[in-house]
């Protein structure tokens, strides 16, 4: 396996509360390795360990084959991230954060600035300080220098965040487009479940610092299965009816939604015997179980 990042053994604790306990990760050359979990779960802090930007208590971090260590600068040139908060010069314009960040990373081609600032649609605020942006525009600078220097690597944590629905999908096309057609490595963190599982091809979840599973997405759609979903005005009733009906697999969801997993009844059975019992049917559809689906089977221990 042509690995291009791995973490070894990796443990944190801060004040004797382990904020992450033996993590291993193991990410492909090439992939895009969708690192989630709720909030507090741990992924910043595996994140900065990966960046040397916080020393782990034991472990280790291993980028193109070569460990992690304090003295290591030069393997960052190949790395781009965005972890937590952006920060950047509110006096200067964008495009001069930018050159900044060029001169830092001795990176020479100052023609990529323009590049980039269109590749996250700032092209029209290039010329503005950065201290008139709003959260998002901040955050979409924040991705193009990420990107800048052309990096064979992005450890992306929680990118999408203050950006609206167009925003999260001109970015997620951005990373596509990143690691197919230039081979950048993706390292991308977040809560959002459905996100991850649009680009993602390897999953890693964690929960309270310890990595439950390290999952390709073909081996998560082996897991899902297909489902009628009812949005109904009285569960108890339809649920009653459901088995009156000889249906046994099915599951209350909460106070208006059942997944009926009887793949051998249709639809229209199912919707014109509610109707005719006097069960207010909202919604009908099949679906396929999500990621999120899977996520939460594994965190309450449905899944061997």
């Amino acid at each position: 396996m042509d690995l291009i990042l791995e973490t070894l053994g990796l443990k944190k604790s801060f004040q004797g509360t382990a904020a992450v306990d033996d993590v291993n990760i193991h990410m492909k050359k090439g992939s895009v390795y969708g690192f989630v979990g709720p909030n507090g779960a741990g992924k910043s802090t595996v994140m900065k360990m990966i960046l040397n930007l916080m020393e782990p208590d034991s472990g280790e971090v291993r980028v193109f084959g070569e460990k992690i260590t304090a003295s290591g600068f030069e393997i960052f040139k190949r790395m781009g991230s965005i972890i937590e908060n952006p920060y950047f010069y509110d006096t200067m314009t964008a495009w001069q954060n930018l050159d900044l960040y060029c001169e830092y990373m001795g990176f020479p081609d100052k023609e990529r600035i323009d590049e980039v600032l269109r590749l996250v649609d700032l092209h029209r605020a290039g010329n503005k300080r950065v201290r008139h942006y709003s959260m998002g525009m901040k955050q979409r600078l924040a991705i193009a220098r990420a990107i800048l220097t052309r990096p064979e690597i992005l450890i992306l944590d929680e990118p999408v965040n203050a950006l609206d629905p167009e925003g999260i999908r001109e970015m997620r096309n951005l990373f596509r487009h990143l690691n197919h057609e230039e081979g950048t490595s993706v390292l991308i963190s977040s809560h959002i479940l459905s996100e991850v599982e649009l680009i993602a091809d390897t999953i890693g979840i964690i929960r309270q610092g310890r990595l439950l599973a390290e999952v390709s997405m073909d081996e998560i759609h082996k897991h899902q299965t297909e489902y009628i979903s009812l949005q109904v005005d009285n569960t108890a009733h339809a649920a009653l009816l459901l088995e009156k009906m000889g249906i046994r697999k099915f599951s209350v969801q909460d106070d208006e939604n059942i997944r009926i997993y009887d793949s051998e009844i249709s639809g229209k059975t199912i919707s014109e015997a509610l109707v005719k019992e006097g069960v207010g049917l909202e919604s009908l559809w099949r679906r396929h179980d999500t990621l999120e689906d899977y996520f939460f089977r594994l965190t309450e221990g449905g899944l061997s």
